[in-house]
């Protein structure tokens, strides 16, 4: 008998570039003509199986929208969401400076991915509840959060309703709808659908809207939330925020290099969604869609945000490690904030002068909020936090030997 001449081997995805290359993404295929089709929010989840595959687009590059999926949404609102994301940016300027300025231990950007978080979230309710990851903070910005309270969050001074207790980023704002954040990835997509179908059983018209990177949909959690919600039907919005990296690992690692993320959703029967997440509007018509069908009774989808982490993971991370440095301006979606003030400047309604007037009210209104939240501590001041809160409001009933310690530790201080 003759041997097989062919061996196995193993496969490990590579991302196209890395650093010292020239990236060039001359091969991808952005569409001119917006595909595909917007189906019936209540149609068989199986019409939009193309859709998990395909990429939904309204903005040109030009500045001008095409196609069925474009909103019916006014110049006020599409000002107001341009704000939000200037609002977001510049804050993370802000507190990324003041990072590496020692006065909070950590920080993460959003930068690339604002109209993800700010037009998904001026698109449902502020009402609906959201279980968002740590690059959705335009959430909050859009649902009106306080600035000077975020960034007391921030800073983990006297001024944190957290008493210090989370990792500066991992907000938690109930009054919002803003679901605490974890640590630990991918926990919060079956919290999310297990609240949406608990709105389904209170009959109320209510949804839940929970996002996830994509690296954490190699998680058992994704697939315990996409089985339940497609078993139950239960009316949330699953977001796989698609950046390309999950912190220095390609994102073809999570994927395996095979189908989109969206695609999994299809596998488990629910209506899949894959949008430009760098166009403001795709994703405010894509939310909204799933938004609708979701409160009707149609249950789940799947949309998976298309996009581009335009700086490090975070502040303890060096993207120039994995990355060519010259990749974020290669990326051939553009920016998000750019390509929707093009498109009302085109419209005639935004000009330069009124853009460059807005930047300046964004910074001194961040300037503002963060000398207030200064004033009650920082990590280079102290955050005037009596340690004994460390003991508090985490169980419900204290353990024995916490309480010992609990003890032990106001015995030194005393």
């Amino acid at each position: 008998m003759s041997k097989l001449s062919n061996k196995s081997k193993l496969f490990v995805p590579e991302p196209p570039f890395r650093p010292g290359d020239t990236p060039d993404y001359s091969h991808f295929s952005v569409p001119a003509n917006h595909t595909p089709f917007r189906p019936d929010p209540m149609c068989d989840h199986h019409v939009t199986s193309e859709h998990a595959l395909k990429l939904i687009r309204v903005l040109r590059f030009n500045g001008e929208t095409y196609g069925e999926w474009a909103p019916d949404i006014s110049a006020d609102k599409m000002r107001e969401g341009l704000e939000h994301m200037l609002t977001v940016r510049i804050m993370d300027e802000r507190m990324f400076n003041m990072q590496r300025q020692g006065k909070l231990s950590f920080y993460m950007k959003s930068k690339g991915e604002e109209a993800v978080s700010v037009a998904h979230a001026m698109a449902i309710k502020d009402t609906d509840m959201t279980f968002p990851t740590y690059r959705q903070s335009g959430i909050l910005i859009t649902r009106g959060a306080d600035l000077e309270e975020m960034m007391c969050q921030l800073l983990s001074n006297e001024g944190d309703s957290l008493q210090g207790k989370s990792l500066p980023i991992l907000y938690s704002f109930k009054k919002h709808g803003y679901f605490s954040i974890s640590g630990n990835l991918g926990t919060q997509l079956i919290q999310g659908v297990g609240w949406a179908m608990a709105e389904a059983y209170k009959n109320s018209d209510g949804i839940a809207s929970v996002f996830t990177g994509e690296g954490a949909t190699a998680e058992g959690d994704f697939h315990y939330a996409l089985n339940f919600a497609s078993t139950y039907r239960a009316p949330c919005i699953i977001n796989v925020v698609d950046n390309q990296w999950a912190i220095s690992s390609f994102h073809g690692i999570a994927a395996g290099e095979g189908e989109t993320f969206a695609a999994r959703g299809v596998g488990y029967g629910l209506a899949t969604l894959r949008v430009d997440g760098n166009d403001f509007l795709a994703v405010y018509a894509a939310t909204a869609w799933a938004a609708e069908r979701a409160r009707r009774g149609g249950g789940a989808t799947v949309i998976e945000h298309y996009t581009y982490r335009m700086e490090g993971h975070s502040t303890s991370d060096d993207p120039t490690k994995y990355r060519p440095l010259e990749e974020p301006e290669a990326w051939p979606y553009g920016d998000p904030i750019k390509r929707l003030k093009d498109h009302l400047v085109l419209i005639g309604e935004w000009d330069d002068a009124r853009q460059d007037a807005l930047e300046d009210k964004i910074k001194k209104k961040i300037r503002t909020a963060y000398k207030a939240a200064e004033k009650h501590g920082s990590l280079a001041t102290g955050t005037r936090i009596d340690p004994m809160t460390m003991f508090e409001q985490v169980y419900e009933e204290i353990p024995s030997h916490i309480l010992a310690q609990r003890e032990e530790f106001k015995n030194e201080l005393d």
